[in-house]
This record gives C-alpha cells, sequence and structure tokens, in this order.
C-alpha cells in the first residue's frame, strides 16, 4: 500500500500541525476547559475560515471533496492538543447522516451552515440500556396526521450543550433490538419537549443526557428513509471511529515522546532514569505500541476510501488496538512520570483521560471484538 500523502494532504497537516502547536499549550487547553462552553468560539470560527469544516462535505453541497484519509490526518493532529472543539461531534458524526441521506432542501439549510461555523450539530443515538449497539433503540416516534411524535432518552450526547440541532435515532417499526425500524429524525435542540441536562466528560469534553417528552415534528423532519436509519447510523458511527482513533494516535504520540524527554532530565541515584535498561524496554514497548496502531490507522482509513468489503472488520479491528494500546501507552506514560504524572503542570494526565473516554466512546473493547468475530 501506498501510504504517503498528497502535496494537498500534507498542506493541510501542515496547517493542523500548527494550529496546535499555537493555540493548545497547556496554559490555553487548560483555560478553554475551564470556559463555559467549553471550547474557544474563536478557534471555531478558525476552522471555518480555513475551511476545515468544510472538508468532509461533497463539493456539490458546498465543501471540499475530503474523504477518511483526510479526517485522519486533521485527528491525528488534532490528539496531539487535545482539541476541544467539537468538529467530531458536527462535521463527523451529525455531518455524515446528512452527507449520506439528507434531502435537498435538509443538505441546503444546514451544509453551508455548518461549514461557514454558524451552527453545530449533535448526533443523540446512545440510550441508557443501549450497550452501545445503534440498533438497541427504545426511543419512539408515533406517526400523527401531520408528522411524529418523539418520546425517550438519550445519554452522552457529544456537544449536546452547544448544538442548534438534532439528530436523533427513534423506533419507527420492530422491537427494541431490530435494525429495521429505526429512523433518523433532525430536531431542533430548543424544540418544546427537549430538555438537556448538560455536564463535562472526564476528558474535558461537554455531553448531555436528553429527554424527548412528546416532541412534535414534521414529515419532513426525517433523514433518509422511513425506518432505514440503521444503516446511515452505522455508517456515521464508523467515520467517527476512524476520527477518534487517529486522534488517540496523536495523542500516544506525544505521551511517549513525553515520557523519554522525561526520563532524559529525571534523575535518581545520580543518573538519569532513562539509562535504566528495564525503562528503556518499557518505552521501546510504547513507541511499538504507538506504530502498530498508527499503521492499523493508515490501513483501515484506505480502506473505508476504497470501500472495501473488510472496512467494517478493520474498524473494529483498529478500536480493539486503540484500546489495549491506549491503555499500555497510557499506563506507562502514567507509571514513569510518577505520582506527577497525574498533575496538570506534566499535561500528561490530559491524554490519558482522553484515551480513555476514546476506549469507550463508540463500543468499547469487548463489543469489538464481538463485531469483529460476528459473535
Amino acid at each position: 500500500m501506498n501510504f504517503s500523502f498528497s502535496e494537498e494532504q500534507e498542506m493541510v497537516r501542515d496547517f493542523v500541525e500548527r494550529f496546535v502547536r499555537e493555540k493548545y499549550e497547556p496554559d490555553m487547553r487548560r483555560k478553554i476547559e475551564s470556559s463555559e462552553q467549553g471550547f474557544s468560539s474563536e478557534n471555531w470560527n478558525m476552522f471555518a475560515e480555513l475551511g476545515w469544516l468544510g472538508l468532509p462535505f461533497p463539493e456539490e453541497d458546498g465543501g471540499f471533496g475530503g474523504g477518511a484519509v483526510e479526517t485522519m490526518i486533521i485527528f491525528e493532529a488534532f490528539g496531539r492538543g487535545p482539541v476541544l472543539e467539537p468538529f467530531l461531534a458536527t462535521a463527523i458524526l451529525a455531518g455524515s447522516a446528512l452527507r449520506q441521506a439528507a434531502s435537498a432542501a435538509q443538505k441546503e439549510a444546514l451544509i453551508p451552515a455548518i461549514i461557514d461555523g454558524s451552527i453545530q450539530l449533535a448526533l443523540a443515538y446512545c440510550e441508557p440500556d443501549g450497550r452501545y449497539n445503534p440498533a438497541n433503540v427504545s426511543t419512539m416516534a408515533t406517526e400523527t396526521g401531520e408528522g411524529f411524535v418523539i418520546d425517550g432518552d438519550k445519554s452522552v450526547v457529544l456537544n449536546g450543550p452547544a448544538a442548534d440541532r438534532l439528530i436523533i435515532s427513534a423506533r419507527t417499526h420492530g422491537q427494541q433490538h431490530d435494525p429495521d425500524g429505526v429512523t433518523l429524525f433532525l430536531v431542533d435542540a430548543s424544540a418544546k419537549g427537549v430538555s438537556r441536562q448538560n455536564y463535562p466528560t472526564q476528558d474535558g469534553f461537554r455531553a448531555s443526557e436528553i429527554v424527548f417528552d412528546e416532541v412534535a415534528v414534521s414529515a419532513d423532519a426525517v433523514i433518509g428513509e422511513l425506518h432505514g436509519g440503521y444503516a446511515i447510523l452505522n455508517n456515521a458511527i464508523e467515520e467517527a471511529i476512524l476520527a477518534s482513533c487517529a486522534e488517540a494516535v496523536g495523542a500516544m504520540e506525544m505521551l511517549y515522546k513525553a515520557t523519554v524527554e522525561f526520563s532524559r532530565t529525571r534523575k535518581q541515584f545520580g543518573v538519569p532514569i532513562g539509562s535504566f535498561q528495564v525503562l528503556q524496554h518499557r518505552m521501546s514497548e510504547m513507541f511499538m505500541e504507538y506504530e502498530q496502531t498508527k499503521s492499523l490507522l493508515y490501513r483501515a482509513a484506505m480502506a473505508m476510501d476504497a470501500g472495501a468489503d473488510d472496512a467494517s472488520r478493520t474498524i473494529s479491528a483498529l478500536k480493539i488496538q486503540v484500546g489495549n494500546a491506549g491503555r499500555k501507552v497510557g499506563q506507562e506514560a502514567i507509571q514513569i512520570h510518577g505520582g506527577m504524572g497525574m498533575t496538570e503542570e506534566m499535561y500528561v494526565g490530559y491524554y490519558f483521560k482522553r484515551l480513555t473516554m476514546i476506549n469507550s466512546l463508540f463500543g468499547n473493547i469487548d463489543y469489538h471484538l464481538r463485531r469483529f468475530t460476528g459473535a
């Protein structure tokens, strides 16, 4: 396989890496994380001005026609922040659903506004007893003469607090676990009957628990075909898995490099701890886990762009690798740094928390092992 980037892709990577270096120094990130909304509006507007928000969207919708490789490039750089702006929730998760199945009117109303940064979205599909399965939907959409009435609860809705529009999954047919009968709806976040309980996640991002109580929507709120939302949702989640795994690779790179640098300056018994062979072996293992994960990430991105038959299994394999490698690299970094590794001053804790959260996003190791094996 050819893993080299094109000139345009190299340019995107250089721009994003420069942004992370200049805008996400530790003190800057702490300030952004502690703000009321949990991200920087200035940075978000910069994403729009630089065209990054338009990168995942096709040219006919006003975007730049980027694919999985471009997404990977952006999020690997974001992972070195780790960047807090809701690119994943708006442009990747919700954006994927729009790209795949939105009507011409829905695309015209939403995609240009996403690209110029004037609105944000969230995809609400997780439920309290969903166990990561997007087909496990108990939220109900009851058809009426004028449209639908939606009732149910959604959990851990990424970017729920800032979202202007919500794309939600609801059951319009079948039993609770049936893939057939899931429909996606576009709902105004301020609509009557929508209530949000907002909170910060352990890694500094923002999410919501959302209750839909007799929320009325019109028939043209349906995204795609009635009862046909599962495939759309599954594809959107796979795109988000690739993005979050790329972010994890960026975080792992920062962790092993920070650990190696720390081992050169921290002394015990009058010598740098990096001279101890046992620690050299452990840091070599950190590097190997990072490199193996990065290689599989590239393989998954190329499989997605090529529409390969095994793309879904490769995505699950990547998620499993990221879960195992992220835990290994994170724990080794904390242990080699000692107790100070969890302090904000060392900045190692930020990456470890983000890797821990990524392990749980969109299905943990056990879930993707079952998915990979078809069990």
